[in-house]
């Protein structure tokens, strides 16, 4: 019997014969269709990477932002779709809030994570909704030093040292395995982001994009900030020149 079709894939109350839900599946698509993103806990901090594609050569640059702030100590990388993705960065917000009025300290990233994938796995339970198309990486420091989440539309969640989500994130993290996370300071990575974003780009298949950098460490006094425009645009440079180097070694 066929699980492939009409049927099976009307809601996310309905199993196919094979125990597959086709919706959350779909959700999955979503975010492999879209721009990737990048995350990478080092010794110091956690920096966040996202390839934003430019739809349009009149959008202003800066504009629907893919890296976003949930409280001072944590940021959220969105991929997939991008009013999906909103939805749960205000979740984790009102969860983020609701912790410090009720605990008096911050969020842990441990407890944001998983009341977010609660949420997102909420979605996935009834007919009368959809899943979210999409993936967030979350990312910060809290009293245990830094972290770094990834919540897929299923609800499930990871914690990860580094890690890649969107349509390149295979190659990216190849490449991210490569780098001793442990030794390397949120400066110095940020041009290993920059190379991975860069090499997984397609020149000929994708738009062009404009490369969104955050961090969070002591240089941006522990809270979750865009990385200064003079700093990523270094960054860029190098990443760009490195890639460079290594075709004519080729």
């Amino acid at each position: 019997m066929s699980s492939i079709g009409t049927g099976y894939d009307l809601y996310t109350t309905s199993y196919s014969p094979d125990g597959r839900v086709f919706q959350v599946e779909y959700a999955g698509k979503a975010v492999e269709s879209s721009g990737t993103a990048v995350g990478v806990r080092c010794k110091d901090g956690v920096v966040l990477g996202f390839e934003k594609l430019v739809i349009s050569k009149m959008l202003v640059e800066g504009s629907s932002r893919r890296l976003l702030t949930v409280d001072d100590h944590v940021g959220m990388a969105v991929s997939g779709l991008l009013a999906d993705g909103r939805q749960l960065v205000n979740r984790a917000r009102d969860e983020a809030a609701s912790y410090k009025e009720f605990y008096g300290e911050p969020i842990p990233g441990k407890v944001l994570a998983e009341r977010v994938a609660g949420f997102v796995h909420a979605y996935t339970m009834y007919w009368s909704v959809r899943p979210f198309g999409a993936s967030v990486l979350i990312g910060g420091v809290d009293k245990d030093g830094p972290f770094l989440w990834m919540i897929e539309p299923s609800g499930l969640t990871y914690n990860y040292f580094g890690c890649a989500i969107g349509k390149g994130k295979q190659p990216a993290k190849v490449e991210m395995e490569k780098i001793k996370l442990n030794e390397t300071t949120c400066r110095e990575v940020l041009k290993e982001v920059a190379r991975i974003i860069h090499s997984v780009h397609d020149d000929v298949k994708d738009k062009d994009f404009e490369l969104e950098l955050s961090w969070i460490c002591e240089e941006s006094g522990w809270k979750h900030k865009m990385v200064p425009k003079e700093l990523a645009q270094q960054a860029e440079e190098e990443a760009k020149k490195a890639l460079e180097e290594d075709m004519d070694d080729e």
